[in-house]
């Protein structure tokens, strides 16, 4: 790992390194207004067939720009997205989140990196950080609800998709282009930067990049305990003062111990583009050390007085509390040319190796718990047209490996094997009305050390149609059905997981998992302005989810092992019903002589179990708003998330109090000065001006580790 030191400097020196080559681009770059900004456009490429934009997509896609990526910027791909219609986060601290789409993660929602899973142990445990969190990335697509038809069965809740352009399919404007970040952040005393640079000469493409940051422990605006928590524990807290005297004294708040998180990455791609075909290689290595966070009770500081994260962070306390030290290193082939072959239009394949492990330290030089993942995945697509039917046919391999070591490893050796098959075709009418469908079929096979071979036959299958009409109207409908194997973990865990305070059993006899899902969509866009809605209601049968319960240890039937309560992987019929409400305006030369934008969202998702009771870790009604106003040199803005009370948890789950934020932002455009390509600016960020106390109802650790404070963050973008 680099030091922090080196950290710093890296960072300090790619931005330094390029504002010479942008401030003598800028001389050279025409000022009369011809250099207009590039916008990425909302065509989605992550679903199968004919790439498509978003407006023409029954289901909820979006895609998040290179500009609100580095808006929303955060050190988890899960914290970065939350602010999306439809999206939660696991929250795992500030470095271990995935996303949530409609109530589903984990093992439900597929990241991908450029179309291929990211292939680590993140799905195995919300402790396990994602293998990318977006701080280089050009675009991230965002599919909700099943996408299974495109990847399989683990896409039943939606797919994540980093774009982070190391392989390029078309050719650069410019010999040389690309972009320099950097930001530091007052809540956790944290610097970031990263950089990626484009060069290009005849048909070939060169692409750098490189990134670190290093965050301390976070702050927050009160208990690290929530009080629904303390307040169940008011016995116990009434028991400790009359021998220890005050409660504050042995409560943690101010600031999360041990939240930390350091990560670096250095990546290159190279790529040929001709005039109908392209082909490329990539090759990223990746770095990670982060605290595991809610492991603590105290933190030595009086009452009132917030911990230092400069005097206190995971080395001056690395003694006593557990940290993760990861790496990766991720290969990257993908190729496509189009054909002028009967029926067929082209072709595109990709291909990933990725080798991942994770050791867990319980203190430093002593390592507890390693987990290692690596295997390889393929996907080969080959576009179609027959008459007017246009689609894709394609095949999808994976093989690979997850297995522990350690006395807290609460799995073991798995190797998982599939192979897929699909068909996907669309019709679209010159009167506007369209209609989609497919099928898809997967073999998977999961070979456990200890439990043997788990055989699963999946089947997937969709139907869609919609009409849209010249005044801006689309309506349209779809059914699919998707059919998901159980994961490692829920198939043959058995041990302490000690992240979770909990002891978890899986259950070999598990069955699959088959989700019916019927969606409906109505939009219309205007002439600066847009609304829609999406609404879904999903049938499980034998849905998957982890409860409180009891296990046979030491010859009795007990609900708590080695201290920690008992879960169980569980199966029974659920029921989720929710959807989407969105709407964008935006006034071009309008009050004050701005540009305004004006978003709003508002997103709902009720799950119950066939048997009664509540599905575990659902988000609540979250509204989310934001203002922009640029007036060319400067912009601002404001963003409001208003999250209402959970009071409908899982079985073993505390109610979760609701909470409102809000975020400020204001940028000085040094584009306008001549000073790099659009985009170029300074910016200034507080978010959580109001230092609301969050927790968010989707993590295992809502009631102990809260979401951070106030955070005054400032930086540069620099595009060149």
């Amino acid at each position: 790992m680099l030091s922090s030191s080196i950290r710093r400097t890296l960072a300090a020196t790619l931005i330094a390194g390029t504002s010479s080559f942008a401030l003598a681009h800028a001389q050279t770059t025409d000022k009369g207004g011809e250099d207009e900004p590039e916008t990425l456009s909302t065509v989605i490429v992550t679903g199968v067939g004919p790439q498509r934009e978003t407006d023409e997509m029954i289901g909820n896609a979006s895609a998040v720009t290179r500009d609100d990526i580095v808006q929303s910027l955060s050190a988890s791909l899960g914290n970065s997205l939350d602010n999306q219609p439809g999206v939660s986060t696991t929250h795992f601290g500030q470095a271990a989140s995935r996303p949530v789409l409609r109530g589903l993660g984990a093992e439900r929602v597929l990241v991908l990196t450029n179309g291929i899973g990211v292939i680590d142990a993140s799905a195995a445990s919300p402790d396990h950080q994602v293998a990318g969190d977006g701080i280089d990335a050009d675009k991230i697509e965002i599919l909700r609800g099943p996408a299974a038809l495109a990847y399989g069965g683990q896409a039943i809740g939606g797919v994540v998709n980093v774009i982070d352009g190391l392989i390029v399919e078309d050719l650069p404007d410019e010999p040389v282009s690309g972009e320099a970040y950097g930001a530091v952040n007052g809540v956790n005393d944290g610097e970031e930067g990263a950089l990626k640079t484009r060069f290009t000469t005849g048909p070939f493409v060169l692409t750098l990049s490189a990134s670190a940051r290093d965050f301390g422990d976070y702050d927050i605006p009160g208990f690290a305990k929530s009080a629904r928590l303390r307040a169940s524990e008011d016995h116990e807290h009434e028991e400790e003062e009359e021998h220890e005297g005050e409660e504050a004294h042995e409560e943690s708040r101010g600031t999360v111990e041990n939240s930390f998180v350091e990560t670096n990455s250095l990546a290159a791609g190279l790529s040929w583009v001709g005039d109908k075909a392209f082909a490329g290689i990539a090759v990223r290595r990746q770095e990670s050390t982060y605290g595991l966070p809610g492991h603590a009770h105290g933190d030595g500081h009086d009452e009132g007085e917030a911990a230092d994260p400069a005097e206190e962070d995971h080395e001056a306390h690395g003694e006593e509390l557990p940290f993760i030290d990861l790496e990766q290193t991720r290969i990257d082939l993908r190729a496509g040319a189009d054909l002028s072959a009967g029926p067929f239009t082209r072709i595109a394949g990709n291909m990933s190796f990725a080798d991942y492990d994770h050791t867990e330290f319980e203190a430093p030089g002593e390592p507890g718990t390693r987990y290692e993942s690596d295997g390889a995945e393929g996907r080969i697509e080959l576009g179609t047209a027959f008459g007017e039917l246009e689609g894709a046919i394609g095949l999808q391999a994976l093989d690979k490996t997850l297995d522990a070591f350690g006395d807290e490893a609460f799995i073991t050796r798995t190797d998982t094997v599939s192979a897929g098959l699909f068909a996907y075709q669309t019709r679209e009418w010159d009167n506007g009305f369209g209609i989609e469908g497919g099928l898809r079929y997967d073999l998977t096979e999961l070979d456990n050390v200890n439990a043997g071979i788990k055989s699963f036959d999946l089947f997937s299958g969709s139907f869609g149609l919609h009409q849209h009409w010249e005044s801006g109207w689309f309506v349209g409908g779809q059914v699919s059905l998707t059919e998901r194997a159980p994961n490692e973990s829920e198939l043959f865990a058995d041990g302490a997981h000690l992240a979770t305070s909990q002891y978890e059993v899986g259950d070999a006899s598990l069955e699959k998992e088959r989700g019916l899902n019927i969606e409906g969509t109505l939009r219309w866009r205007g002439d600066g302005f847009s609304a829609g809605a999406n609404l879904f209601y999903t049938h499980f049968d034998g849905f998957i989810y982890l409860a409180p319960g009891s296990v046979m240890h030491d010859g009795a039937l007990v609900d708590e092992v080695d201290g920690l309560p008992v879960y169980l992987f569980s199966q029974q019929d659920a029921n989720f019903t929710g959807g989407e409400v969105y709407a964008d305006y935006e006034l071009n030369d309008g009050p004050a002589g701005a540009d305004w934008t004006a978003r709003a969202s508002v997103d709902l998702v009720s799950a119950e179990l066939g048997g009664g009771g509540n599905v575990p870790l659902m988000p609540p009604v979250t509204f989310n708003a934001s203002l922009d106003a640029d007036w060319g040199l400067v912009s601002a803005g404001a963003s409001l998330s208003v999250a209402g009370d959970q009071n409908d948890p899982g079985e073993g789950e505390l109610p979760t109090d609701g909470y409102t934020t809000l975020d400020l932002r204001t940028a000085l455009n040094v584009s306008d000065w001549g000073i790099g390509r659009p985009g170029t600016q300074l910016f200034l960020d507080v978010r959580n001006v109001t230092d609301e106390e969050v927790r968010y109802a989707t993590s295992v650790l809502k009631d102990t580790v809260p979401a951070p404070g106030r955070n005054v963050r400032a930086g540069v973008r620099l595009v060149f």
